[in-house]
């Protein structure tokens, strides 16, 4: 098993304390067939506290196991997952999940999907309303609050779907292709939204993603996945100041390192 290429320029790496970490994480899943399958094999990664860190590869290569078992869904077969130091046993507050698919309670309101982590937390009615207030502002829809997702757009139900994750301040968000079901415009919308609550909040971001564009728009690290089953096989520094402009020669630069490193990781046998 050969070690991650490393892609990072000395000068421009910065010392960043581990949060999150898969130590040498191997994933075996029963198959419909009865064949038992490696998702993962020998994964090893880290994210650093109030880092963002993009994982691209193609369908397949094992994203979504590695975040899910981050946020402790599920249990690795081999090795170790560790958030702040202790082994991940369960889900937690301390890591916040945004799925694809939006996953909003449809029989509630804006405010109430959002203040739904405070009601476990036993915090009263006005002290939820006075947070989630807060917290919808943040993202622009504080005039939605009584309003039920289907009378949302899919940008505006995604927005809140962030919301109500970071309104547990949570240490660690996990993405899972969060705004891949959006039109272009909205998406990069959404990105900008993103990195401005990332900004001003400093919490880590693991953001799963199929597009390369993406991943070098939003990250400061991007690890490059390969298939069958799935490793890390690159990892690339993207050291490049906010915002950050499609058309600038160092972006349009980095995607196309990115897209090299991504296709030597496909052509790599298993």
């Amino acid at each position: 098993m050969n070690a991650p290429e490393r892609v990072i320029h000395a000068a421009a790496q910065a010392v960043v304390a581990p949060l999150a970490r898969l130590d040498a994480v191997s994933m075996l899943y029963a198959t419909t067939r009865g064949q038992p399958a490696w998702a993962l094999q020998d994964v090893s990664l880290s994210v650093g506290t109030g880092e963002f860190v993009c994982a691209v590869g193609p369908s397949g290569c094992g994203k979504t196991t590695v975040l899910n078992l981050i946020a402790g869904f599920l249990k690795p077969t081999r090795g170790v997952v560790l958030h702040q130091g202790r082994e991940v046993t369960g889900p937690g507050p301390e890591r916040g999940v945004v799925f694809q698919e939006y996953g909003l309670f449809p029989w509630l309101t804006v405010r109430r999907n959002v203040e739904f982590g405070l009601v476990r937390k036993g915090i009263d009615a006005a002290e939820r309303k006075k947070i989630s207030q807060r917290f919808l502002a943040l993202v622009g829809l504080e005039a939605f609050a009584e309003r039920y997702p289907f009378e949302l757009s899919g940008g505006m139900r995604q927005r809140v779907a962030v919301v109500r994750a970071l309104i547990n301040e949570p240490a660690l968000l996990l993405m899972d292709e969060p705004f891949a079901a959006v039109d272009a415009l909205t998406r990069r919308t959404l990105q900008d939204e993103l990195l401005r609550l990332w900004q001003d909040r400093r919490f880590a971001c693991f953001f799963i993603t199929h597009s390369i564009d993406e991943a070098v728009h939003l990250a400061q690290r991007v690890l490059v996945m390969s298939p069958h089953p799935g490793r890390v096989r690159a990892e690339l520094e993207v050291a490049l100041p906010y915002p950050r402009r499609p058309d600038d020669p160092a972006v349009v630069s980095k995607v196309a390192q990115v897209a090299s490193l991504l296709g030597a990781a496909e052509a790599l046998p298993a």
